[in-house]
């Protein structure tokens, strides 16, 4: 049972969900290259039986895409890998981004996260990388190289599952929706005018769909950024702001997340196109260091603009909540 109240902004949601970790058109797949161990029903698994240090063979490198697809956020323990066999290890899957504007690792392609006393992290808000940009990244390979004694953790949500969860209505209205994402807008307050128009003309803002159509899967997410998104063409801003607070509550769910508890040398690859994360800023002024490569992805689309030839067959959600079925996640 789902109930919204504009005045109260109170959901009610209760009982078991119907969780889908892939479309119901799409055969759950076999893994035999490696062991699989789901970390929950829906979102994440740990690999077993991989070594990082060496060149994957296609079988393993196909399972892996699958095994991402399927969970969305994989992960390996006791992987003392360097920065170029990290690298390495993502260009399985395409380019890599090199971003400017952060400290870099032993390679270009590495960019190196190094919170402590002196610097703490930032990065505890909901968000998806770089949507800022036209082409977002396609997935995000993170390793620890050193991590405090307790916390720092990693949240991610299957923004998939978020979506399912919706009420059939708002459903089909965002499907037509999009949104601003603005690189200058999160900093906006912490900048001159002068200094704003600059980075604005420097990364113009870009328009993205509210509703993801997976360019793999063809399965329907969430796409957001509480960070980015400026405002939601065709709406009033306070509209917009009052659509946007149901939809980052999504988020929020303890049924559609996982956490991921660091070790030194663990590696977690996630699908960017699928989840957001949150890292759990509880450890300052601990240090905390890890080293992320970021795939170059491709522009995204939405129920509204699937590109010609790109159709999938109709991924519907049926609304979670009471009378669901539970524990239902895959096929």
């Amino acid at each position: 049972m789902t109930v919204f109240t504009r005045t109260s902004r109170r959901s009610l949601d209760v009982g078991p969900r119907r969780l889908r970790r892939l479309p119901d058109y799409i055969k759950t797949p076999e893994y035999t290259a490696f062991e699989l161990v789901p970390h929950g029903p829906l979102i994440g698994a740990e690999i077993r039986g991989v070594d990082l240090r060496e060149p994957l063979t296609e079988d393993v490198r196909k399972q892996l895409d699958d095994a991402l697809l399927e969970w969305k956020v994989i992960f390996f323990r006791d992987q003392p890998v360097t920065s170029e066999q990290q690298r390495d290890f993502a260009r399985n899957w395409g380019g890599l981004e090199v971003n400017p504007y952060l400290k870099q690792g032993e390679t270009p392609e590495v960019v190196r996260f190094e919170k402590g006393p002196d610097s703490p992290g930032r990065e505890n808000v909901w968000h998806t990388d770089v949507t800022w940009r036209e082409e977002p990244a396609l997935g995000t390979v993170l390793r620890a190289v050193e991590i405090p004694e307790a916390g720092g953790d990693t949240m991610f949500a299957d923004m998939a599952a978020a979506y399912d969860g919706l009420p059939a209505k708002v459903r089909a209205r965002v499907d037509e929706l999009a949104a601003v994402h603005d690189f200058a807008w999160a900093a906006r307050h912490a900048m001159s005018k002068e200094a704003y128009e600059k980075r604005k003309a420097e990364f113009p803002p870009v328009v993205h769909p509210l509703v993801r159509v997976h360019p793999v899967t063809g399965r329907r997410s969430l796409y957001l950024n509480e960070v980015f998104i400026e405002s939601i063409p065709g709406l009033e801003q306070d509209e917009a702001e009052d659509l946007l607070s149901v939809l980052f509550a999504q988020t929020r769910v303890p049924e559609f997340q996982m956490r991921f508890r660091w070790e030194v040398d663990s590696v977690v690859f996630w699908d960017n196109r699928a989840v957001q994360h949150y890292g759990v800023n509880d450890y300052y002024p601990n240090r905390r260091v890890v080293e992320r490569v970021s795939i170059l992805g491709d522009r995204p689309y939405g129920p509204y603009n699937v590109p010609a030839g790109r159709e999938f067959d109709a991924d519907a959600a049926e609304p979670a909540g009471a009378g669901a079925a539970a524990g239902g996640a895959g096929r």
